[in-house]
């Protein structure tokens, strides 16, 4: 064996000791990791008074949105809340069963405001809902939805509204996506990776778009 390939053997070896030592690091800390990645997720905006608190769908099974949005409204932070969802068939819409889960957590009916729409995404939802908040007049909206989409929302809503409304995120938490230990629930998996691909989905599609600019859809997304 020469000098040169006995120095080459040697740099391999160290190679592979360094790469196994990097994955020891990596598996010892998966879980802090794994919090982290969940946690980038999730803002939370200071909650200040509002024109309206607005309830985005789709609301889990234990309605947590609304049973948010019944508290912040309770606290007196706004005078309406909007439960916004898209609909179910031609007479039914989830805003109807966000309404009812609203008016069960002590909202006045006097105060709920149901926004039925056709959207199938966020990005439609805010565009469908910055008709709403402009025909208003409202300038300052708190936006309710769950923890885990609250900076996806947030990123979204910012780009659609107009520039002189004041957005606020307030996120639910979902005991479905804990972020301690999301990686052992399916649903939980199911939701991070989702909201990782929808967020970069969300930020190629409005690339080009200043914030506070209306999308070239926005008229085929109008209240039911």
């Amino acid at each position: 064996m020469t000098a040169g390939q006995g120095g080459g053997i040697i740099f391999r070896l160290l190679g592979l000791m360094a790469l196994c030592l990097f994955a020891g690091v990596i598996y010892v800390a998966r879980h802090p990791l794994l919090q982290l990645a969940a946690r980038f997720w999730i803002v939370q905006d200071r909650v200040t008074p509002a024109d309206a608190i607005i309830v985005i769908g789709d609301d889990n099974f234990s309605a947590v949105r609304a049973t948010e949005a019944a508290a912040l409204f309770k606290a007196g932070w706004a005078p309406v809340v909007v439960a916004s969802g898209r609909m179910l068939r031609p007479y039914a819409s989830l805003a109807d069963l966000i309404a009812k889960d609203l008016e069960s957590r002590g909202v006045p009916s006097s105060a709920v405001v149901p926004f039925s729409h056709s959207a199938t995404d966020t990005r439609e939802e805010a565009e469908a809902l910055r008709v709403l908040v402009v025909q208003k007049g409202w300038r300052r909206v708190l936006l309710v939805t769950s923890n885990y989409h609250t900076r996806r929302a947030r990123y979204i809503f910012r780009k659609i509204l107009p520039d002189n409304v004041s957005l606020a995120v307030d996120g639910a938490a979902d005991p479905q996506f804990d972020p301690s230990k999301w990686w052992e629930s399916r649903q939980a998996r199911k939701a991070f990776f989702l909201e990782t691909v929808g967020y970069l989905d969300a930020v190629w599609e409005l690339r080009n778009q200043p914030s506070g600019a209306p999308s070239a859809g926005l008229a085929l997304f109008q209240p039911f």
